[in-house]
């Protein structure tokens, strides 16, 4: 395999690392799983990747805390009905857990639903040289983004050694100040397939940045706004350019910190931002709009972030020039989000018509109903596409006859009644051509083609 998660042969315990694969642990009786996890699977754990890496280190101090076999082998039997072949199910599976945590409304850490972050995602474009970073990462559902938008849009990744070397080892940063998060947002990265993401614990506008500054090309964040922080508790290289304790204020200087000249930047800022009237408010969009370049302002519904706040929000692109070149903002004001703006949250769009590039179910309908269709509905024949193709031609040349034919008597009644559907189109056909004023009327016999042609068609029942 050319990437084990478990070794060959057994641990020091002499328990096999094969016995520790889902495919093998969840037929083991009850009391045989709490033993593996116990004994097995958690001392591994504190080892995995290496003394080094992020998940030794943020996993050193788990423990294992269900209590007995009984409700083990309940929680093995409930996580093994969950569809993990969907990549997506891990990422909703461990912001589900932020929801659940108790501690995250009061820190500000509230979840990003994912069609926003893979919208933010898709408006930024990452690339397989960029070093992202996610100053406020909580569960790394915009790293776990980045890297699921990597291997659909450039698979060829895996198949350079120096670029996969980038992806598992220098592509992936984020900092949080909360060892819970930085747990989960660690196993998040690593049932993703990221080896050894840079997942480190830094409060990000207390500590100085002299050794982060101008380091990142690609940030994505959502920020917590959720209140103040004092003079003493706030970087000294943040408030040298603006001295505020507003949380937003602070992360948008940090921001421009990170990023090196030519770095763009996603993120979500709430509406204060925008429209606060302090000085400190007015100086960041100053710095933004005068001294950096403002690509996009995207507004959001005021409920995109229920039940854990209702504040109105807005998306903020922008990419670091210290030059300016703020010459055309596109503003977009988004009413809703295709789910209920109340604390439920819940669909109210199938699932294709819902994220950042809706599939439709079927192709898009003819835009101009004066030209004749040049597609047919799936199933009809081909022959039929191509009769109906001549027979418009034919008619639009509109060729006069070379010797037209007089007509010395009218065909009696009977002679009118007994004729075939075929020959009443044909004759029509005839005289339409021999009319004098048929080009002056060739668009609106356009619009009745069906007319003029042959009849039976194989597309007579569809309707341009």
């Amino acid at each position: 395999m050319e990437r084990r998660v478990f070794p060959e042969g057994k641990d020091p315990k002499k328990r096999a690392y094969d016995d520790l694969r889902w495919s093998r642990f969840k037929h083991f009786a009850a009391k045989e799983m709490f033993e593996v996890v116990d004994q097995h699977v958690f001392p591994f754990l504190r080892t995995l990747g290496g003394d080094d890496s992020t998940y030794a280190h943020h996993m050193k101090d788990a423990r294992f805390t269900i209590p007995t076999p009984a409700l083990l082998a309940k929680v093995v039997d409930m996580i093994d009905a969950v569809p993990m072949e969907d990549r997506d199910t891990k990422g909703d599976l461990y912001e589900y857990m932020l929801g659940k945590i108790a501690s995250a409304g009061a820190n500000g850490q509230f979840r990003t639903p994912r069609h926003i972050i893979m919208l933010m995602v898709e408006l930024l474009r990452p690339m397989p040289t960029d070093i992202m970073c996610d100053p406020a990462s909580g569960t790394c559902g915009f790293p776990v983004a980045v890297g699921e938008y990597l291997r659909k849009h450039h698979p060829e990744i895996f198949r350079d050694a120096k670029l996969k070397e980038h992806f598992h080892h220098g592509l992936f940063h984020a900092f949080d100040f909360d060892n819970t998060m930085l747990r989960i947002g660690s196993m998040n990265m690593l049932l993703h397939g990221v080896e050894n993401p840079d997942i480190r614990y830094r409060d990000s506008l207390a500590q100085e940045h002299a050794g982060e500054e101008e380091k990142y090309t690609v940030v994505l964040a959502n920020s917590p706004f959720a209140g103040s922080l004092d003079y003493e508790n706030c970087a000294k290289d943040l408030l040298q350019i603006v001295k505020t304790k507003k949380t937003e204020l602070l992360f948008l200087v940090l921001y421009l910190r990170l990023l090196k000249p030519g770095g763009r930047a996603a993120v979500i800022v709430p509406d204060g931002v925008l429209f606060g009237s302090s000085n400190a408010h007015k100086t960041i969009r100053r710095m933004l709009v005068e001294e950096q370049k403002l690509d996009a302002v995207i507004s959001l519904p005021g409920g995109v972030f229920k039940p854990y706040a209702g504040v109105s929000t807005a998306i903020l692109l922008f990419t670091k020039t210290n030059s300016g070149g703020t010459d055309h903002v596109w503003f977009y004001d988004v009413d809703a989000d295709g789910m209920s703006l109340d604390d439920k949250r819940t669909e109210l769009l199938p699932p294709e018509k819902l994220g950042q590039c809706p599939r439709p179910r079927s192709p898009p309908p003819t835009t101009r109903r004066t030209t004749c269709p040049t597609s047919l509905p799936a199933g009809r024949s081909a022959i039929g596409v191509s009769a109906r193709t001549r027979a418009l031609r034919r008619a639009s040349a509109c060729p006069r006859p070379t010797s037209p034919r007089k007509a010395t008597t009218s065909p009696s009644t009977a002679t009118r009644k007994s004729s075939t559907p075929k020959s009443r189109t044909a004759r029509r056909a005839k005289s339409c051509k021999a009319s004098p004023s048929w080009r002056r009327r060739s668009s609106r016999a356009c619009r009745n083609w069906r007319g003029c042609l042959p009849n039976p068609l194989p597309f007579a029942n569809f309707h341009p």
